[in-house]
C-alpha cells in the first residue's frame, strides 16, 4: 500500500480544523466544570505509532472516539491521570483539589461524559466545516500503562504507522496546566482534508 504523505497545505486545513472544533470543545467542557477553560492554538505533527506516548510518564487515560456518521474511522484523545482526577472532583462539584489515591471507575465516567460532551461539540463544529452530518459514538475510556503499547495498537483497526498528533496545552483556571493530544491515522486526516477541500469549492 502506498504511503501517504500529507502536504503542509492539508497541515495547516488540519490545525483549522482542531483549532475550531477543540475551541468549542474548551466552552462546553468550561460548562460543565464550572471554571474557564483555554485550549491554545494546536500543534500538528506527523508521528510514528511508536512515538504516541512520548509526552506520557507511567500511566495515562485514552478516550478512544468512534465516528459513526459523516467520517469513517476513530481517534483517540490522551489525558493525564491527574488532569481527569481533577476534572471529576470539578464535576462533582468540588474545588478541584480532591485528587489524592488512585483511578476509579468514577473516574473514568465522568472522563467518558465529559470527552463524550466534548467531542460531541466537536462533531458539530465539523458537520458545519465539512459541510456534512458527523457523529460519534460514546467514547471508550482506558487507562493504560504508557509502556503497554500493545493496548494502544489494538486502538485503531488498522496496520498504518504514520499518525497526526495534535497537541493543545489545556489550562483549566489554576489547577490543570497541561498538554492534551488527539491521535487519528493520516488516512483519516487525508479524508477530513478532501471534504473541507469539497466544502470550499
Amino acid at each position: 500500500m502506498e504511503e501517504i504523505i500529507l502536504t503542509n497545505d492539508q497541515v495547516d486545513i488540519l490545525g483549522e480544523i482542531a483549532n475550531i472544533s477543540m475551541g468549542n470543545s474548551a466552552t462546553t467542557l468550561s460548562m460543565m466544570v464550572n471554571r474557564k477553560v483555554d485550549i491554545t492554538t494546536p500543534n500538528v505533527k506527523i508521528i510514528k505509532r511508536s512515538e504516541a506516548l512520548d509526552d506520557y510518564e507511567k500511566t495515562c487515560i485514552f478516550v478512544q472516539i468512534h465516528y459513526v456518521k459523516g467520517l469513517e474511522g476513530n481517534n483517540v484523545l490522551v489525558l493525564k491521570e491527574h488532569d481527569v482526577k481533577v476534572m471529576t472532583d470539578l464535576m462533582m462539584g468540588g474545588d478541584g483539589t480532591n485528587t489524592a489515591g488512585e483511578i476509579t471507575e468514577l473516574h473514568l465516567s465522568a472522563a467518558s461524559e465529559a470527552m463524550n460532551q466534548m467531542m460531541g461539540t466537536s462533531a458539530t463544529s465539523l458537520s458545519s466545516m465539512l459541510g456534512i452530518a458527523t457523529d460519534i459514538s460514546t467514547p471508550i475510556v482506558n487507562q493504560i500503562d504508557v509502556e503497554s503499547i500493545k493496548v494502544f495498537e489494538k486502538m485503531f483497526d488498522t496496520t498504518y504507522d504514520k499518525f497526526v498528533k495534535i497537541a493543545f496545552r489545556m489550562t483549566i483556571g489554576d489547577l490543570i496546566d497541561s498538554v492534551m493530544v488527539q491521535l487519528y491515522p493520516v488516512q483519516f486526516a487525508e479524508d477530513m482534508c478532501q471534504k473541507f477541500i469539497e466544502k470550499g469549492k
